[in-house]
């Protein structure tokens, strides 16, 4: 990872960014509407959230981008879904790290491996610029998951427990 001060030197260059140049208006939207789109066929909720950079008190704690990733998961109430089935993808950029973070209903039912390809595949598309694309083939590989494994019941409908749109912080 580097040494402690060039650590907090990427983040302050970070940290400096906006959001819409890394994430504009549009492709946030597309995003919020996959899935919103997503979650119409089963019983799981996704969420992403974008951090530019750690805030100041995690980089003085020394937190891991997965640390800050479970953090992340509790405060947005990822973690609060009827049938515990949630998942965050979350992109720390400073560190270009992601981490998916999955409640333990689909954890149970999902092997690492499985979870490791994801972030390989959206890893692979953010190297080649692909933003947009490969957070909406995330949303869709994570569709899958739920659908097998939280199919909704004839006449159910998913109760859209937590916001759709991207957290860019």
């Amino acid at each position: 990872m580097g040494s402690p001060l060039g650590r907090w030197v990427r983040h302050a260059w970070h940290a400096l960014g906006s959001d819409g140049r890394w994430l504009d208006a549009t492709a946030r939207q597309h995003i919020a509407e996959r899935i919103a789109a997503s979650e119409a066929g089963h019983g799981g909720e996704i969420r992403v959230c974008i951090e530019r950079a750690l805030p100041a008190a995690a980089l003085r704690q020394g937190v891991s981008a997965r640390a800050r990733a479970q953090a992340c998961f509790g405060e947005l109430g990822v973690w609060d879904t009827a049938e515990r089935c949630g998942v965050l993808v979350y992109l720390l950029l400073a560190e270009q790290a992601i981490e998916l973070v999955a409640d333990r209903g689909i954890t149970q039912r999902v092997p690492a491996a499985q979870w490791q390809a994801l972030v390989d595949g959206l890893g692979s598309a953010l190297r080649g610029g692909q933003r947009e694309a490969g957070l909406l083939a995330t949303i869709d590989a994570l569709d899958a998951l739920l659908r097998a494994h939280f199919p909704l019941r004839d006449g159910q409908a998913n109760p859209d427990e937590l916001p759709n749109k991207p957290v860019l912080r």
